[in-house]
């Protein structure tokens, strides 16, 4: 996994935490228009983010705001994919709320450009974030993802998520009926 630097020779991404985004000005002040063309257009093509609708450009500003402040409370990690400088992906968790589930945290999204699809931005993006919440204490990260997402479940499983639930049918997109798929990765099972 690249770090550092927005820039890459080999043409893999450079990953972003939020801090090293923040150094880079000319970044930071791009960034969540750049994440809104990716999440509104990934919506558009009917990615599985939570949106029936694309989100606006308010909604997204506003999302991003409440993750960095969760970041900057050590509640949450940030990381933004990067290359040659433009924005391919992004991704982020957030510890839960509720005081007895305090050492947890939810891997609330990983976005990614459907024009950087191969380029291993979306395995960059979860092994810098499984990292992240390593680092900050976290001891179950949890996820969930629509049943039909075929290639995201097959990445989670290859860094070590698990299973531990479905809901047939739960996730209602017009008329069509998904199952919302579980996901674990327990750190206190890895030492």
């Amino acid at each position: 996994m690249n770090t550092g630097r927005p820039t890459s020779e080999s043409g893999g991404p450079v990953v972003l935490d939020a801090m090293q985004l923040a150094s880079e000005p000319d970044l930071e002040a791009r960034f969540a228009e750049s994440a809104h063309e990716i999440l509104a257009g990934l919506v558009r093509g009917g990615a599985a983010l939570g949106w029936v609708e694309p989100p606006s450009r308010d909604e997204v500003a506003e999302l991003l705001g409440n993750v960095v402040a969760a970041v900057h409370a050590g509640d949450g990690a940030l990381r933004a994919a990067y290359v040659d400088r433009r924005l391919v992906g992004l991704g982020y968790w957030l510890r839960y709320a509720r005081p007895t589930h305090r050492p947890h945290a939810d891997l609330e999204k990983i976005a990614v450009d459907g024009a950087a699809h191969g380029l291993g931005v979306g395995r960059a993006l979860t092994e810098a974030l499984i990292a992240d919440a390593r680092r900050a204490g976290i001891e179950v990260l949890t996820l969930d993802a629509r049943g039909d997402n075929a290639n995201a479940l097959h990445l989670y499983r290859s860094v070590g998520f698990t299973e531990y639930g479905r809901l047939p049918g739960f996730v209602a997109v017009g008329e069509r009926r998904y199952d919302k798929v579980f996901y674990m990765l327990d750190f206190r099972r890895q030492g």
